[in-house]
């Protein structure tokens, strides 16, 4: 890893640690303002790997992969929920259990609950994935997530909100684990 890395991941922790503490205080609307301070280390990561910044102490290295494992896993959440809100612009009314209220034949009723832990499942499994050099182990991942929610996605917005979640959330995780790959 070298400096710039792990400054960034230190940046990234930093806004990891307000998204965790806005998580228990306010709504998820209100954690968008995370998503930059997230996107910010990783790209930094990114382009100082590209630029051949020297490497400094490993130790140092594994805590800044460390950092951008948890970020991630759990920054992606506001730059996930940010993108749905983006997409539906308003037109899907959120359940009182993390999921989306739907009309079907029958009374109004909620589905795709869950998804928040989903996604942080998927997001550190897609991350331990790569780094364990199982790369295609993502496309099983992929599946078991798409068979879980089959029996959900009757519904076009459940349909729309379940892959731009999915896609969302695996280009987050995969821009966190380019950082800590690049960079290693």
């Amino acid at each position: 890893m070298n400096a710039a890395a792990i400054a960034f991941s230190v940046i990234g922790l930093v806004a990891l640690y307000g998204s965790v503490e806005l998580a228990w205080f306010a709504s998820r609307d209100r954690r968008y303002w995370l998503v930059a301070p997230g996107v910010v280390p990783i790209l930094g990561a990114i382009v100082f790997a590209l630029a051949d910044v020297p490497v400094v102490h490993p130790s140092l290295g594994i805590l800044a992969g460390i950092g951008f494992v948890l970020l991630g896993t759990i920054g992606g959440s506001p730059f996930v929920s940010y993108l749905l809100t983006l997409a539906t612009r308003g037109s899907v009314t959120p359940g009182s259990h993390g999921g989306i209220l739907v009309m079907s034949p029958a009374p109004v009723r909620e589905i795709l609950r869950g998804g928040a832990t989903i996604g942080y499942l998927e997001r550190v499994a897609l991350i331990g994935s790569v780094l364990a050099g199982q790369p295609a182990a993502v496309a099983v991942i992929v599946a078991i997530k798409g068979l879980g929610r089959y029996s959900e996605l009757e519904n076009s917005a459940a349909r729309e909100r379940f892959i731009i979640g999915t896609l969302a959330s695996l280009v987050w995780a995969s821009a966190c684990t380019a950082a800590i790959v690049l960079n290693w």
